[in-house]
């Protein structure tokens, strides 16, 4: 009985309509379906267990850095170049012209004032456009700026499913989408498009719309035309494609899409549109490299200091945007680097003429070096590639070398420095040889301030800095550093030594030894000389009793003491000049003298601020007392000796305009076979070193005639300091150096004569006037 009861229950239950468990079905896949989404989406804003790579956190998301170049600045204001990976400089919407924003709007996001960073019809017009064979972008600026300002596409921001094809898209398009939200959310759209075209690439190395504007056309964003802003956007799309240096018929081609853009969307005219289509493209094209503009050699310098510098500090040179202020100033530096090219233009000419159909390089006895050239070769970079190429295959090296190919090299017989020659490597590096160098800096000497750096006549052709990275002999340049030892140990200007010849014997490493120097002619007056005379001079056999006097190791210790970094050899030739030693270091050393003994440390950055215009760290000069005030005067006293004494070195200096009611102190210097030149100039406000020679110390003039410093480094400094008088905004007036502060107890002014002119020469007169009127020693 129960049984059957049973049956009948279950006989009689109702069933469940069907469309009713489809809606259930339905309702439950789309509970599923938006409890996955929204799981998906927090777990890459999340990146669960490090699955999808990491997103932009909120302080990137309020405090946007893309990276930015770091500008370089002179004392006066001019920007002279920029350190960066990515040529980028940023502007402000204000900044950009209205054309610009329209042509971008027009051709890139038609919606972009709509939507909130995701544009759901150019999603779904893109999805159909896929389904029919028509595949079309649908990213609106918003997400191409998340792409760009955050990098989510790169291997940095991938997670372990970023790694598998196909969902590494994904995965980064879900990221920008979330980003774009996010930017809405924080900032508006005049900022979003600003923050953009910052960022964007415009191909020819640069980014931002400010750099593209001056590469591109010369200008800056807010003067660009209708049809230059419409070329710069049609570059977005693919910029070497469509780059109007590179493939103008495209660029033609994709500006006069965005012009037909800015039509549709009622921007102007069609007619407007139609006439700027037949227009031709017209550039002002120049990319901005390393090594344009001015203070080229300086800027490395900088960048070498700074590269440790903000390794220490937490900064990145070519990313971060730092401002630097340097001690340069650009009117200073041009002035030196007209003065470097015009007399190195005739130097050359001098010094192929002295060589016409012969090779420069030669021995002691001025015989060619055999295999120069090629044995020089194989110390290059170029030749360690083919040796990495060819292993000892010397044949194909050989073929390489000697193979003759189109290409340009520096030339003094133009303005443009270049030309294009066809030569091989071989020759190309020969050819080269046969140019002079030269090297040279202004300091100020009170504040350590470089003023000016010239370190090579061409940086595009010619890398090595002449300035702080070579060291070459000084030769008599070193002298006042046995003067300066002297007086400063109980001697007087006015003190006497015999100019005689000599030998003399030392011990140097147990060995017994002898040195016997001769004079620059090779003459010996016999007469006892006063030490101002024979400084003036430049005396050889006089610094040398000088220098056995006070202490070969004497003159050692006070070269360093004044600043001269470099090795010195304790041996009874110091004074002479046969160490190494920078430009650098012996202008720091020489301001010594005009400072009243102390020395300060050159300097050349003063100092540093953030992108944002926040001070970094600011620079201060370094100072030491290394003489007294009385050491320091008469020594200045003895470097004029070089213009006021008889037969002194620097009276090739009264050939130019800086003598009337000027004093100068000075000193050339030339090695033994003339293979360096130098003169250190000294006036009442500036220091100035000089170097000139082969870049080979096998490469020099013969003759001292030709090859002394007087002839090769002084007219550098006469030409330069001409330009610093003449420029009246600079300030510097010619004038005496100031009288010391402390009673002068040794004898100094020994004598009083007129420096050389001629006769019958007008300057003879002037001379004579400023002599008695009491304006000159």
């Amino acid at each position: 009985m129960i049984s059957m009861l049973q049956e009948q229950e279950v006989v009689e239950k109702p069933k469940k309509p069907i469309y009713k468990s489809i809606i259930g079905f339905i309702w439950k896949c789309l509970f599923l379906g938006v409890a996955f989404v929204i799981g998906y989406l927090l777990s890459v804003e999340n990146n669960l267990f490090y699955l999808f790579g990491s997103s932009p956190s909120l302080d990137k998301l309020e405090n946007p850095r893309s990276d930015l170049a770091s500008e370089l600045y002179t004392a006066d204001g001019q920007l002279i170049g920029k350190y960066f990976r990515e040529n980028r400089s940023p502007v402000s919407y204000d900044s950009v012209s209205p054309m610009l924003i329209k042509a971008l709007i027009a051709t890139e996001d038609a919606r972009f004032y709509e939507h909130s960073g995701i544009d759901p019809a150019a999603i779904a017009s893109a999805v159909y456009g896929t389904l029919q064979g028509d595949a079309r972008g649908a990213s609106t600026i918003t997400q191409q700026l998340a792409k760009n300002l955050y990098k989510t596409r790169t291997d940095n921001s991938k997670g372990v499913l970023g790694h598998i094809p196909g969902v590494n898209l994904v995965i980064s398009k879900t990221k920008e989408w979330l980003t774009a939200i996010k930017l809405e959310q924080r900032y508006t759209k005049e900022e979003i498009l600003a923050m953009y075209l910052n960022t964007v690439d415009f191909g020819s190395n640069s980014f931002g719309v400010k750099v593209a504007a001056k590469t591109f056309f010369g200008t800056s964003p807010d003067s660009l035309k209708t049809e230059q802003a419409a070329v710069l956007v049609g570059l977005l799309k693919a910029p070497t494609y469509y780059s109007p240096r590179f493939n103008p018929e495209n660029a033609t081609r994709r500006r006069n899409t965005v012009l037909a853009q800015l039509a549709k969307y009622n921007y102007i005219a069609p007619t407007q549109a139609d006439s700027l289509s037949q227009l031709p493209l017209v550039l002002d094209y120049s990319v901005e490299n390393h090594y344009d503009g001015p203070a080229t050699y300086f800027r490395g310098a900088v960048a070498d200091y700074l590269q440790e510098w903000t390794k220490q500090n937490g900064y990145d040179l070519y990313r971060d945007g730092l401002k630097i202020y340097t001690t340069i100033d650009s009117r200073m530096q041009a002035h030196a680097e007209e003065a470097m090219e015009k007399h190195m233009r005739t130097l050359q000419r001098r010094f192929d003429n002295h060589w016409e159909g012969r090779n420069p390089w030669v021995d002691e006895k001025e015989r060619e070096i055999p295999g120069f050239i090629e044995a020089t070769i194989k110390r290059t970079a170029y030749y360690q590639r083919l040796k990495k190429k060819h292993g000892n295959d010397t044949a194909a090296i050989n073929k390489e070398l000697n193979t003759p190919r189109e290409m340009m090299v520096f030339t003094w017989d133009n303005d443009s420095l270049e030309k294009k020659v066809t030569m091989s490597p071989l020759d190309s590096l020969a050819y080269y040889k046969h140019f002079l160098h030269g090297g040279m800096m202004t300091m100020d000497p009170f504040s350590g301030h470089i003023k000016a750096w010239v370190g090579g006549i061409n940086f595009k052709y010619f890398k090595y800095d002449h300035v702080k990275q070579a060291r070459r002999q000084p030769g008599s340049t070193f002298k006042p550093f046995v003067y300066v030892a002297a007086i400063d140990n109980g001697y007087s200007p006015c003190d006497k030594i015999v100019d005689k010849r000599i030998t003399i014997n030392y011990v140097e490493k147990g060995e017994k030894k002898s040195w016997s120097p001769t004079n620059a002619d090779w003459e010996y007056t016999g007469a006892p000389m006063t030490l101002r005379r024979a400084m003036g001079k430049s005396v050889n056999s006089v610094t040398a009793q000088l220098t056995e006097l006070v202490g070969w190791e004497t003159v050692v210790k006070y070269a360093h003491r004044l600043g001269i970094n470099s090795p010195l050899e304790e041996v009874p030739s110091i004074g002479l000049g046969p160490s190494d030693v920078s430009i650098y270091d012996m202008v720091g050393a020489y301001s010594t003298f005009p400072n009243q003994g102390f020395y300060t440390k050159p300097m050349f950055i003063t100092r540093i601020e953030d992108r944002n215009g926040n001070l970094i760290h600011q620079f201060v000069p370094k100072q030491k007392k290394v003489l007294s005030e009385e050491t320091a005067f008469l020594m200045m006293h003895m470097l004029k000796g070089g213009m006021e004494e008889p037969g002194g070195t620097s009276q090739a200096l009264w050939e130019y305009d800086l003598w009337k009611g000027n004093e100068i102190g000075g000193k050339t210097g030339t090695t033994s076979n003339h293979s360096d030149g130098w003169f250190m100039g000294v006036t009442k406000d500036l220091v100035t070193g000089i170097w000139v020679g082969g870049e080979d110390r096998s490469i020099h003039f013969r003759t001292s005639q030709l090859g002394e410093g007087s002839k090769t480094a002084l007219p550098v400094f006469g030409l330069y300091m001409e330009k610093i008088y003449e420029d009246k905004d600079l300030g510097y007036t010619m004038g005496r150096f100031p009288q010391p502060t402390v009673k002068i107890s040794k004898k100094y002014n020994c004598t009083t004569v007129l420096p050389r002119a001629e006769p019958d020469s007008t300057k003879l007169d002037e001379v004579l006037e400023l002599l008695n009127t009491g304006n000159m020693l």
